[in-house]
């Protein structure tokens, strides 16, 4: 590992910042690698960006962005990759809930040949209107992605930059990313790591992120199993449909021939809708499969290679002349 990278999303934390920076810094001179620690002040009105300004002058380690205003948390972390110059990225709150010198164990599992190692609460010192939404929210992801960590969303993660820098990230798909990584087809790890009770301030999550994090779960488990085959959701969809309309209405048409009055029968329009519906949905489908298409022309075909191997000719090695022996006998 040539350079770490710290990425920390700093929203009025004003009472950790010094406290949280004299561990990390602990940690880093025991590490003894070159890094930097990237705080991004997500819109703070407490102060904490004096502090951050004034850690960046007593220290060349540190690197501050400051966001125009409040854009949340995904935004923050976003920058912090964007700007992160280590081969290897931590994150961690600055709440001082997640504890420093557990990086050298990430780091650890990370060097086992995992691109993802995401730490977990396992003695978690929170509410339970925390506790409880996340609970239900990672037994939900790991149904639905297959992907089992008792913590997806921890704060705490390591990652190598190459992983998280080819995942499309946007809204607030950070929660999620060692589902996408691994369905990328990167590897992904868990560790037990200590967690701590707030000191300072208070939480600015609530049992309402429930509810947003269920619509990015969604956004989730569209994009790992259909986004290079979206055909197969809404081409699925739509046939079902538009069968079940088509029979609906051929019976209706035996009936109708046999003297039946159709015009006040609910099922006629029903047939007919879902016909409709049916077909909108194949179309729809079908233009889908056409725009992955085009994109997939302009990818890399590599950017799914993990490594590349070629065996080296010997330059000692005598030169094959078969074909010349050929050539002259």
């Amino acid at each position: 590992m040539d350079m770490l990278s710290l990425v920390i999303p700093v929203y009025n934390e004003h009472e950790s910042l010094h406290i949280l920076h004299d561990k990390i810094t602990q940690v880093m001179d025991d590490l003894n690698t070159t890094w930097e620690v990237i705080y991004i002040d997500d819109g703070s009105k407490d102060g904490s960006d004096d502090i951050l300004r004034e850690l960046q002058q007593r220290d060349t380690h540190v690197v501050v962005a400051t966001q125009r205003r409040n854009f949340g948390k995904s935004l923050a972390l976003n920058v912090g990759f964007e700007l992160a110059q280590g081969d290897v990225i931590i994150t961690m709150d600055a709440d001082l809930q997640d504890e420093p010198s557990e990086i050298p164990r990430l780091l650890d599992k990370l060097a086992e040949g995992f691109d993802v190692v995401s730490g977990w609460k396992k003695d978690r010192k929170d509410p339970i209107s925390k506790t409880l939404p996340s609970k239900i929210a990672n037994g939900m992801t790991a149904l639905l992605t297959g992907v089992n960590l008792h913590d997806m969303n921890s704060g705490f993660k390591a990652y190598r930059t190459s992983c998280v820098r080819s995942l499309e990230l946007y809204g607030d798909l950070h929660r999620y990313i060692p589902a996408l990584a691994e369905d990328a087809g990167f590897r992904v790890a868990e560790i037990p790591v200590t967690h701590h009770k707030r000191k300072f301030g208070k939480s600015k999550y609530g049992p309402g992120r429930l509810f947003s994090a269920g619509f990015d779960l969604m956004t989730v488990v569209f994009l790992s199993r259909y986004r290079r085959r979206p055909l197969h959701l809404f081409g699925g969809t739509g046939a079902a449909l538009l069968i079940t309309g088509l029979l609906i209405n051929i019976i209706l048409t035996i009936q109708w021939l046999g003297g039946e009055v159709l015009s006040t029968r609910p099922a006629l329009i029903l047939g007919v809708l879902l016909m409709v519906m049916g077909v909108q949905l194949l179309t729809i489908g079908l233009l889908a499969e056409l725009l992955v298409s085009f994109i997939q022309r302009n990818e890399d075909p590599l950017n799914t290679v993990r490594q590349v191997q070629r065996t080296q000719p010997d330059p000692q090695a005598a030169p094959d002349t078969s074909k010349s022996d050929l050539a002259t006998g």
